[in-house]
Formats: C-alpha cells, structure tokens, sequence
C-alpha cells in the first residue's frame, strides 16, 4: 500500500512538473514607440484649430492650410505639401524640426501659421493624432490668443 501511494505521489508530482515546466515564455513587451517614432509614422493632414474653445478652421488665415500634409521624417527634417488650396506666401518646402524642453514642445525652422511662432507646445501625440498649441495673433486683433491645432493621419 505504501509503495501504490509512493508510485501514484511520484507520477502526480512528475505531471504536474512537466506540465509547468514545458510552457513556453511569455515574448517580451513591445516598448512603447519614442516620439520621434510617433511624428515620424507618417503624413499629417489638418484636422481642426480651435481658439476658446471655438473652431476658426475656417479662418481665412488657416483654410489655405487645411489640405496641407506634414511630413516628419526621423533624421529632424520635414516637408510640407500644400494642397489645392494654396497658402500666400506658400507654406510648401523642406524645414527641420526638433524637440525641445524634454520633449514638450515641437521647434520648427518655419512658422506653420501665418502669426503664430515657430514653437508649438506638445499636447497630445500618439499614433494616430498630433495635437499642437501656441499663441497666435488672429487679425483684425493684436493680441496673441492660445490656439489649439489637431493634425491626424
């Protein structure tokens, strides 16, 4: 009886080891994609641009912009492609691009906006949307106001 009970001990203990020993490892984690990577998926077409809250998309100062694509590539160049809707001046050319203030803010060669900065403030950035922010002066006015652009794939 002791040996039935020794012999059935030992052959649970060897399926339960073989079964938890044979399984395959867990494939390592994807690390998350840098923001260089993000920006440089691909072209970027204008989506909105709000300003408290309200869409001025179709400001006339940004409505030359709106069928624009945005081209970041990884080695810190970008080009810009207008659409039918041409922007004068033209927007349309090959600038650099970098990161700044570890990595919350875009810097561009070149405005983007005609009054507004070469300097965005990084909002939201993933894989499928670009979120910018910066002050810009909208005539008739002469004061900069806090405007949001939304850029997707």
């Amino acid at each position: 009886m002791q040996k039935q009970r020794l012999l059935w001990l030992t052959i649970t203990a060897f399926s339960i080891l073989s079964f938890t020993g044979c399984g395959k490892d867990d494939p390592a984690p994807i690390p998350p994609k840098t923001k260089t990577e993000l920006i440089s998926l691909s072209p970027w077409k204008f989506q909105s641009a709000t300003a408290s809250g309200l869409d001025i998309s179709a400001n006339p100062l940004i409505v030359c912009f709106t069928d624009n694509t945005i081209t970041f590539s990884s080695n810190l160049t970008f080009t810009i492609n207008e659409g039918a809707n041409i922007c004068i001046p033209s927007t349309a050319g090959n600038f650099t691009w970098s990161f700044q203030s570890g990595e919350t803010q875009l810097q561009l060669s070149a405005p983007l906006f005609t009054g507004g900065s070469s300097t965005f403030t990084l909002v939201t950035l993933n894989e499928t949307n670009l979120v910018l922010s910066q002050n810009v002066i909208i005539p008739p006015g002469v004061t900069a106001i806090p405007v949001v652009f939304t850029f997707k794939h």
